[in-house]
């Protein structure tokens, strides 16, 4: 196995945490929306639904800005997704 293909399974393992880890807020956030409307006479699964709500909204922001700045890094200094890494022997 040579470091390319290390590097190339490693992005590719990390790219399916990162949907993964979407995927949760999603539902987090979903699921706190279900608890704010279905329990509206419960001001204390109200508060806990406002809760999940934000915190899924807030986890979503920060993933997808770290997304975007990496984009855009990677982007001004030419290293595109799915360019080969130069490696030396």
């Amino acid at each position: 196995m040579t470091f390319q293909t290390l590097i190339k399974a490693a992005d590719g393992l990390v790219a399916d945490i990162v949907l993964v880890l979407i995927i949760v807020a999603l539902l987090v956030f979903f699921w706190g929306l279900v608890k704010f409307i279905a329990k509206a006479g419960d001001e204390k699964a109200v508060e806990e639904g406002r809760n999940l709500m934000v915190w899924g909204v807030i986890s979503l922001f920060v993933m997808i800005t770290v997304w975007g700045l990496v984009n855009f890094i990677g982007g001004e200094l030419g290293i595109g997704q799915r360019s080969s890494i130069p490696l030396r022997r």
